[in-house]
């Protein structure tokens, strides 16, 4: 029997996070965890801080909908399953009419055509709503974040270079960012089209422009709110949350999406 999508993307990362422990080294003890008098990690202290004085979002999150602070990926039950616009919108995305007949065929579908499924790049929205964790890396003048899902990446610029005037579309396009006080601000322009926004399949297109604000307001929390302003497939700018929570005494794990697949020439052939 065939799998749906959404079966075979929870089936995969669900023995992701179950793996046994002893295989993956994921209890190494994360360095300098701020401790209550008890002793427990105390996730509401204050936000760390680069050498330049900004807060330094370094570390491994995840996304907040799987699990509470201190089930760090070993077996919490997911609250909510993978990333719906309107779990986060009061309504749905204000789509164009084309675009609202493409997300509803592809929700009727149970998103078996969603980038996930086909073993492809996520984009950036889907990435931070993915149940996979991620790590940001922070240095002077860039931010990078990796995402354990297919071993993916994004580079955020914070130099002070400007966006491409006329970028080559790419899965993740180009990302500039600046600090306005405590918050990263990130501008993404240059994304392909064709991507989804969400696992139900909201598109994006060629023409979106991505605004994300980066914000740590304490040590176990990172919050990021993101507007997508993609005039060809929504009547006007739309924002969502998709905060993370800090995971300890854990780190990414190698993954290769369809390794040791025996139905690939199949797949691909038709």
């Amino acid at each position: 029997m065939r799998m749906s999508a959404l079966a075979v993307i929870v089936a995969t990362a669900w023995t992701t996070l179950a793996m046994p422990v002893a295989a993956q080294w994921i209890r190494y003890p994360t360095a300098d965890v701020p401790r209550t008098r008890d002793g427990k990690p105390d996730f509401s202290a204050r936000t760390p801080r680069a050498a330049d004085g900004k807060p330094d979002l370094s570390g491994v999150w995840q996304n907040v909908g799987y699990g509470p602070p201190g089930g760090e990926g070993l077996g919490a039950t997911p609250k909510t399953v993978f990333f719906d616009l309107t779990f986060g919108m009061n309504g749905a995305p204000p789509f164009q009419p084309w675009a609202a007949t493409l997300a509803a065929q592809r929700r009727h579908d149970e998103a078996k055509d969603n980038p996930d499924a086909r073993c492809l790049p996520l984009g950036p929205l889907q990435m931070l709503a993915h149940p996979l964790p991620k790590k940001i890396l922070q240095s002077h003048g860039l931010v990078v974040i990796l995402h354990e899902r297919n071993m993916e990446f994004r580079q955020i610029y914070t130099d002070g270079r400007r966006l491409p005037e006329d970028p080559q579309p790419s899965w993740y396009g180009y990302s500039s960012g600046r600090w306005e006080g405590d918050s990263l601000i990130v501008e993404t322009v240059g994304l392909r089209d064709g991507l989804w926004a969400d696992f139900y399949g909201s598109p994006l297109t060629d023409q979106a422009r991505m605004t994300e604000r980066f914000r740590r307001p304490n040590y176990g929390t990172l919050e990021i709110q993101v507007t997508i302003d993609d005039p060809k497939a929504y009547t006007k700018p739309w924002t969502v949350n998709v905060n993370q929570r800090i995971a300890l005494d854990t780190d990414l794990l190698e993954y290769a999406c369809l390794e040791n697949e025996k139905d690939v020439p199949r797949l691909v052939g038709k």
